[in-house]
């Protein structure tokens, strides 16, 4: 598997805690990760109850033997140095013992055990002559051992590692957090960068493992319920107002939908997963056709109500119904959750009271996108393999209107400046541009774009419209491009049409272009990140072009460009680690 970045998710400032919790696996949370799981723990615990009663009778045994050694060794010593006080046996000259020629004191038959000389109490305290006298130290007056650093008056520069990690991984109100989806070396896993806006700063903050390869991520701030009844305090972060946390949702190639709280350090396991997370038939893979040597025709997996059962790769969350999240998957189906209640089901209970509340079967192939309407909180926008999009309420989805467009969906997102207008980036390079009052019921009949838009030469992989500046759309390709463009208002151009023009264009250094995204707080900054497993931020104001052609625009949203210090291209990224640059040099 090639290395890659395939999502990518701003979050916006002041969502993230300032001091993030460290993950502890206590017996609560084990209790949480086993019904969470539907593991059995009970073995795994039972025989970690003997291994530690074994290792205390070891301990035992060992404190006795030494007892015994200890002894001997006060028996034998009278006899090793007789009357000689002054231990005279031991200086070299020519009364000295004779090792080698054997003459050993009786009883005494190995000359290197040191036991006689109680070194193993050594460093006791107890043992320690308060008045200085004795002891190889006993030219030394007054000598005091001190327990730490701080205790002694000498040592003025004291250590306080917590307080240097807790300053290191602070998160400032005036930071970004940018969650990626990265696969390398076969290994998937979400990096948590912090972007640091005013000092142009990006850096990894802390990783989580996944089970799977990624393909979309979600961000939310509505607390899941877990495996139990609640999410444990050890995971609870703190700093948010009730009912609120910061959260992503991460959909795999596994049919569960994984949570992660971001506000958590070196979690092993998530907050909440969607789905069904036992060994099921959801996992088992299905044949494709008979073998025989000719076409073979892929065989789709039964849809269940409750939970997916193949790949999840679409997610959104309602930012009015904060408790519903909806997913699109490879097994046809979108599926409506509520995170308020249970998020597994089983076939053995009953689906009405855990797992998925709502399963929509309005698609024939693989649903590749889904969105909710930000104005309207119970209607979905969704696009599938089928070359349709759809966009329906979800309490009728019957009822619903569409459209077909002649090609894969590969995003669709709606127009936050207008609740009824809304984009689709296609396989074949086009972004067409609906109005969902003008679409048919019936998907035979014609259906034309207000405009369609020639983006890119491959596939429109990324896609976004910018949430602070209208008529502002960002787009990325398999032809490595990120482009940006300017979208005037009907109204404006007198013509009766969308005047369209594209801003600016730029190779970023990311490969194949998987994801980009404008910043939901800065008008003009843009996170890219693709097939070469690279992310990179542009602030788009950089361009003159661009501040020419936005300025207006940005001014009445109540805006401001950022000023320039210097002159630059505008990107920041994460420096390499290579410290001669070679690896620069070969890109």
């Amino acid at each position: 598997m090639s290395n890659l970045i395939s999502a990518v998710s701003w979050i916006r400032r002041g969502v993230a805690v300032q001091h993030p919790t460290k993950y502890v696996l206590d017996d609560e949370e084990l209790g949480r990760v086993s019904a969470l799981a539907r593991i059995e723990l009970e073995d795994a615990k039972v025989e970690l109850h003997r291994a530690q009663q074994a290792a205390q009778e070891m301990e035992k045994r060992g404190d006795e033997d030494e007892g015994e050694d200890e002894g001997d060794a006060d028996g034998d010593e009278n006899s090793i140095v007789d009357d000689d006080d002054n231990g005279d046996w031991v200086d070299e000259g020519d009364n000295a013992m004779d090792v080698d020629s054997g003459n050993l004191p009786e009883n005494k038959s190995d000359p290197s055990d040191l036991s006689q000389y109680n070194l193993d109490d050594y460093d006791n305290e107890d043992d320690v002559d308060p008045t200085g006298g004795g002891g190889i130290f006993s030219n030394i007056k007054g000598l005091t051992y001190y327990r730490n650093n701080d205790e002694d008056p000498y040592i003025t520069l004291k250590d306080d590692e917590e307080d240097n990690e807790r300053e290191e991984l602070e998160i400032l109100p005036s930071d970004n957090l940018l969650v990626i989806a990265k696969t390398e070396d076969e290994i998937s896993q979400l990096e948590i960068y912090v972007y640091d806006e005013i000092q142009e700063n990006l850096y990894v903050h802390h990783d989580l493992m996944l089970p799977n390869f990624p393909l979309c991520l979600e961000w939310l701030d509505f607390p899941p319920v877990s495996g139990t009844t609640a999410v444990p305090s050890t995971l609870s972060p703190n700093g948010h107002p009730p009912g609120f946390g910061n959260y992503i949702a991460v959909g795999t190639l596994d049919p569960e939908i994984e949570i992660w709280s971001l506000d958590v350090l070196d979690a092993m396991y998530p907050t909440s997963v969607l789905g069904r997370p036992d060994a099921t038939k959801a996992h088992v893979p299905i044949p494709a056709g008979t073998g025989k040597k000719k076409k073979k025709k892929s065989k789709h997996r039964a849809v269940e109500r409750g939970y997916h059962v193949d790949a999840v790769l679409g997610l959104s969350w309602n930012r009015t119904q904060r408790n519903l999240l909806a997913s699109a998957s490879a097994d046809r189906t979108v599926k409506l959750w509520d995170l308020s209640r249970s998020p597994v089901a089983t076939a053995d209970e009953d689906s009405s009271g855990a797992g998925a509340i709502r399963s929509f079967d309005v698609h024939k192939d693989k649903v590749q996108a889904v969105q909710w309407n930000a104005t309207e909180p119970s209607v979905l926008l969704t696009g599938s393999y089928d070359r349709t999009i759809r966009t329906f309420d979800s309490r009728a989805p019957t009822s619903g209107v569409g459209a077909a467009i002649g090609s894969e969906v590969e995003a669709v997102r709606w127009d936050p400046w207008e609740n009824f207008g809304f984009y689709v980036s296609l396989e074949n390079g086009l972004v067409l541009n609906f109005d969902a009052r003008t679409l048919p019921s019936d998907l035979s009949k014609p259906s034309p774009a207000r405009f369609t838009l020639s983006a890119h030469n491959g596939a429109a992989s990324a896609l976004d419209v910018n949430p602070n500046i209208k008529g502002c759309l960002l787009t990325g390709g398999t032809d490595k491009l990120v482009k940006v463009w300017n979208i005037t208002d009907e109204t404006e151009s007198g013509t009766g049409k969308r005047n369209v023009s594209m801003v600016t264009s730029r190779d970023l250094g990311v490969g194949k272009v998987f994801s980009a995204m404008f910043s939901p707080d800065d008008p003009l900054t843009v996170a890219a990140a693709g097939s070469k497993a690279k992310l990179q931020v542009w602030d788009v104001g950089a361009n003159a072009g661009a501040r020419k052609a936005f300025g207006s625009k940005i001014a009445q949203a109540g805006k401001a460009l950022k000023e320039k210090a210097n002159d630059g291209d505008g990107i920041i990224g994460v420096e390499s680690d290579d410290e001669d640059g070679s690896e620069d040099n070969e890109e």
